[in-house]
């Protein structure tokens, strides 16, 4: 109970609700003691009425006494005008203890004399002093005991103490019932939905539909709605990798195979006289041993990750310009020019082999958006030293990326810019570059064309 939410909202409501009425309770007894005084002062001043009546003969003990058990004081004291007159007494009169002048008591004095009253229980006298009632003197003063003073207070006391404790326990009811109809059941029932999620997260049919009426809870349930709905795609789409994954594993060992036969096959190809052939042969050749080194790479698919680079110097503009002549190759048409704007003597220190593929890559997406506008367009490929390290560059004038490719950049499966593209190019582009301890960014994009920059670290270069 005490560790239910429900359970400590109850026993705090019966804590605060107790706490206000203590705060209620003592100005209410100081309160009832201050109309018990002044109802004694008033009755005394009745009962000293007999014994003015008789113009100043004295009235026997014995209706004195009677007079002032009436009142319930020992004694009167009227002062009507400069003197202080005895008006009734008993015959004996025990000391007092202390004396309370009820006409100009603050409410401070009279809650802490009421609670010095409550709390002390050592029978005592007091003397009263008050203003008389109908202006019937200047002062008025009784002395009475205190045992049923307090008496009447620890009365009064109790059955304010009984009121309060079943206020309490009735809010408190009140409160629990409410606070479990409204916020622990609706809890519980978010609670009992991620748990059944939690046991397969795969089953679209245990995602949590909101229908909490709270508006906290409503959001709160549309929140988790829409990251269970997101962590089942991402593990559908994870599977999914998974699957791929084997499959290419398999389909790589028998591409590396095929590929090895090509490679022969090509080697006699440098023989030949024709010199078309042996133009494009040595180039054939190197793509051939470049598909091989990402078969053998794709074997090791297992560890989902690219393998680490192994970096050395290379002249960036070499690379470049093989890039450029390889798709030239691949295009076979004349409508895009390319551009290298790369100097001759810029060294950088990657792996020549994963920076190709970059290139490559991101060279191949701007042909293909060429394609896809006109067919014709310009591509550069550019590089220069930053004071961090190295910034290359490719651009295009092409049509700019779509909305489902800048919403979803870098992201397998995801960014792909034409209907058949699967978007792994700028995934696979993004993953060779931070292996370099570098980044791949998107500069620009739009009608005038697309840039992708890619930085290098000098700590990894100079």
């Amino acid at each position: 109970m005490r560790q239910s939410l429900s359970g400590r909202l109850l026993m705090l409501t019966v804590i605060f609700v107790m706490l206000a009425e203590v705060f209620i309770f003592v100005p209410s007894v100081a309160r009832f003691r201050e109309d018990y005084l002044i109802n004694r002062l008033e009755r005394a001043q009745i009962a000293s009425l007999a014994q003015l009546a008789t113009d100043g003969i004295m009235l026997d003990d014995a209706l004195q006494t009677e007079l002032l058990e009436n009142a319930e004081v020992l004694n009167v004291v009227l002062r009507r005008d400069a003197v202080r007159q005895l008006v009734l007494s008993v015959a004996d009169v025990p000391p007092i203890s202390a004396t309370y002048d009820l006409r100009d008591a603050s409410a401070w004095a009279l809650i802490r004399d009421a609670m010095m009253q409550l709390f002390d229980t050592e029978d005592a006298h007091i003397r009263v002093i008050g203003q008389p009632a109908l202006d019937a003197g200047l002062q008025i003063e009784v002395t009475m005991p205190t045992a049923p003073l307090r008496a009447a207070m620890l009365d009064y006391g109790w059955r304010i103490f009984l009121l309060s404790t079943f206020i309490s326990v009735f809010t408190a009811a009140l409160l629990f019932f409410a606070v479990r109809k409204l916020l622990v059941q609706p809890i519980k029932r978010v609670v009992a939905h991620m748990a059944a999620f939690a046991e397969d997260p795969n089953d679209a049919s245990r995602i949590i539909r909101p229908e909490a009426d709270v508006r906290e809870l409503r959001v709160a349930e549309e929140t988790l709605e829409s990251l269970e709905r997101q962590l089942s795609s991402a593990l559908r789409q994870r599977e999914r990798l998974a699957q791929l994954g084997e499959a290419v594993a398999k389909i790589s060992h028998d591409l590396r195979n095929m590929l090895s036969v090509a490679t022969l096959v090509a080697d006699r190809l440098e023989t030949s006289k024709d010199p078309t052939v042996q133009r494009i042969a040595p180039r054939l050749v190197a793509s051939l041993d470049r598909a091989i080194n990402l078969t053998e790479a794709t074997l090791a698919f297992g560890r989902a990750e690219e393998p680490a680079p192994k970096l050395n110097r290379v002249a960036l503009r070499d690379i470049v310009e093989d890039v450029i002549e390889n798709d030239r190759l691949a295009e076979g048409g004349d409508g895009i020019d390319y551009v290298c704007s790369v100097a001759a003597d810029t060294i950088v220190r990657a792996d020549a082999e994963q920076l190709h593929r970059v290139l490559s890559n991101l060279v191949r997406n701007a042909r293909q958006a060429l394609a896809a506008q006109s067919g014709e367009g310009r591509i550069e490929i550019g590089g220069r030293d930053t004071p961090d390290g190295w910034c290359i560059q490719v651009c295009d004038s092409g049509p700019g990326l779509p909305k489902k490719a800048l919403d979803h950049l870098f992201k397998p499966f995801h960014g792909g810019t034409r209907k058949e593209g699967t978007g792994l190019g700028l995934a696979i582009c993004a993953e060779l570059v931070r292996g370099h301890g570098g980044r791949l960014e998107l500069s620009t994009t739009g009608p005038e064309g697309t840039t992708f920059s890619i930085f290098l670290p000098s700590g990894l270069a100079k």
